[in-house]
């Protein structure tokens, strides 16, 4: 499951370039000019790459606290990677609308995927502490609420993001990006000891 997972992050990573365009076609003006006139897709697929990415590092790390997995744990997953799948086209929304007048409903929509992300990512990780089994038996208590406060901060700062995208979307942006930063400074800083290893064995 983790492997089909992997190929679904890196399918939606690699979908986001789309969105990115020679900026001179139908233009009369500098490739220079039409690339610093490109910045809100060059921003939306900075954020949409780099928060996938994170999102496929943490999830190798929750992978590492995984002992079995059941239909329902799957089901979830996928769930978690429909989220991931969506985010490709809302960031095209937000490319092509962050300056103009949509640029609001573009935001909206933006935030509320990462919104979508974050619920089932808690949706994931509840039922993996609530169901015995699924976790390894070592993984610690410590460990179990120091992740679970983690994850509480996405639909929390999403929440809030999706809030602002109605009064300015370029607010929005601004707390997606602080979402980002803090989670891909949990991802860097989580130590992989090898539990997914013991607990297959297990």
């Amino acid at each position: 499951m983790e492997a089909f997972s992997d190929g679904v992050f890196a399918f939606a990573m690699t979908l986001l370039v789309l969105g990115l365009r020679d900026p001179t076609m139908g233009s009369t003006g500098s490739l220079l000019q039409g690339l610093f006139g490109e910045w809100p897709a060059f921003l939306a697929f900075g954020i949409s790459f780099t928060t996938i990415l994170v999102m496929w590092m943490n999830h190798h790390n929750l992978f590492t606290y995984i002992r079995r997995i059941d239909g329902p744990f799957m089901l979830l997953n996928g769930l978690l990677l429909l989220a991931a799948t969506l985010i490709p086209f809302t960031t095209s929304l937000v490319a092509d609308h962050i300056t103009s007048a949509d640029s609001g409903t573009a935001a909206e929509v933006y935030s509320g995927t990462f919104l979508f992300v974050a619920l089932a990512w808690n949706l994931l990780w509840q039922y993996a502490i609530r169901h015995p089994g699924v976790l390894a038996s070592s993984v610690s208590n410590a460990e179990i609420n120091t992740t679970t406060r983690q994850f509480i901060f996405g639909p929390m700062l999403y929440a809030a993001a999706f809030v602002a995208a109605f009064f300015s979307g370029i607010a929005s942006l601004a707390i997606i990006l602080l979402v980002l930063a803090i989670y891909a400074f949990f991802a860097a800083i989580t130590t992989i000891g090898g539990r997914s290893i013991e607990s297959a064995q297990g």
